[in-house]
């Protein structure tokens, strides 16, 4: 029992990689909901609105009147759980593990996002936006098989990005912008005892700086690329952990200093939009995204007291997550000045391997298709509404632990199917 807490905070840790977003690992693409409706095929490129701020932030020099956009995006995941079972193979817990498999362990989570653009001039546009990058939420019900491997999640960036953009000529134009971000989290897992189940809560934010820069190149007034550059962000989580139960014995209740470092990856999104005539417009997109940097959860722990200290030492696990890559191809129809309608397909990989996935990072390769409609009803307003569907692969979970006694080895394996709907609805004004 010395050292299942810390284990279990550990295996936290790691399940606040991953949920079901709209994006692969624990990315969300929910920062503009007229890109969206096409499955953000366009989003470096299209700079249809003031959400290019984060899309691409050279985008802004194609507006030229001042506008804001403020918006959200509702996402509603399910995931079914079949063949699972759990058991500690040693010790005196010898056995089965009981609990239930319900699935459908993420609730219902609004995304919001507002952008405020000002174009000064025919060169220069200043501009800010609000959104959340990366997050997740999940809670299995109370009893759940595998709870030992971490039951409870809540994590959310919320960033701040002041941006800037010049417009070198008719062709080419450049932006940037810092990022300001804010990281939130709590964690929770069951802890194993012959005395019960005990809790594990771990609890930590901090803020950071990145950056975001892009390149919008026209190759006629008709085409455009667009390059755009997320970078890293890395964060040190502080807070503490507490323990609570009668399995910890004289620490029950205790509670205890810690911190986790943390890296939000790299990403760079490219795409390519072509306005095939007055009704038409085409894009297609990809995503290389540098997962890969996150290799292994190092926990550090405070305070901690004598008898406890042996086991409570920075503990490794690997996790061994690896690039990945997103594809989308979407088009859009004009019906009239006042309607459009969107549609788009997208591919996202999966950064997780077979080898390390736990049923906090259920996550497998994924598919989306999306639909999108915008109304103006004047020259000033636009209203855009977005619905998405993705489903992933049956992703296969087979996880054990040994605790470093060597007197308990602890399983769970089950299969995963997940899907999810996104529904998305925005407001843009220009002055």
């Amino acid at each position: 029992m010395k050292t299942t807490w810390l284990k279990t905070a550990l295996a936290l840790a790691v399940g606040a990689m991953s949920s079901q977003t709209m994006a692969a690992g624990f990315a969300l693409n929910e920062q503009s909901i007229s890109g969206m409706g096409t499955s953000y095929a366009g989003r470096s490129s299209s700079a249809d609105d003031a959400t290019t701020l984060f899309g691409n932030p050279a985008g802004m020099s194609r507006l030229t009147r001042e506008e804001v956009s403020f918006g959200a995006a509702a996402i509603k995941a399910n995931t079914d759980i079949k063949d699972a079972s759990g058991s500690f193979n040693a010790g005196p817990l010898n056995g089965p593990t009981s609990g239930s498999n319900d699935g459908d362990m993420v609730p219902a989570t609004a995304v919001p996002m507002g952008y405020y653009v000002n174009p000064i001039d025919d060169k220069w546009a200043l501009g800010v936006g609000v959104y959340v990058p990366f997050g997740l939420a999940t809670d299995y019900e109370s009893g759940f098989q595998g709870r030992y491997f971490g039951d409870y999640s809540e994590v959310a960036v919320i960033t701040v990005q002041p941006t800037i953009s010049y417009r070198f000529n008719d062709k080419l134009s450049v932006g940037f912008g810092p990022t300001l971000n804010r990281i939130t989290g709590e964690l929770q897992s069951a802890s194993p005892s012959i005395a019960g189940d005990g809790r594990v809560k771990v609890k930590g934010d901090d803020t950071a700086v990145g950056f975001n820069a892009g390149v919008l190149y026209e190759f006629t007034p008709h085409t455009r690329m667009g390059v755009t550059y997320h970078s890293k962000v890395e964060y040190t989580l502080e807070g503490d952990t507490k323990i609570t139960g009668a399995g910890f014995g004289a620490a029950n209740g205790s509670k205890y200093d810690a911190s986790l470092d943390l890296t939000t990856p790299e990403s760079v999104d490219v795409s390519l939009t072509h306005e095939l005539n007055d009704r038409w417009t085409l894009y297609a997109g990809a995503m290389w995204t540098r997962w890969s940097r996150f290799e292994a959860i190092i926990i550090e722990n405070e305070g901690v007291p004598g008898p406890l200290k042996g086991s409570l030492a920075p503990i490794v696990e690997e996790q061994d997550w690896h690039d990945t890559w997103s594809y989308a191809l979407g088009a859009a129809f004009k019906l009239n000045q006042q309607w459009t309608l969107r549609t788009g397909l997208a591919f996202d990989q999966s950064p997780t391997n077979n080898t390390h996935r736990s049923p906090r990072i259920p996550s497998g390769d994924r598919t989306a298709v999306s639909f999108g409609l915008a109304w103006d009803p004047t020259e000033d307003v636009t209203v855009d509404l977005a619905y998405s569907y993705l489903w992933e692969e049956d992703t296969k979970i087979n996880r054990s632990r040994s605790y470093q006694n060597g007197a308990l080895v602890q399983n769970y394996n089950a299969t995963y199917e997940n899907s999810a709907h996104g529904f998305g609805a925005s407001l843009s004004y220009r002055f």
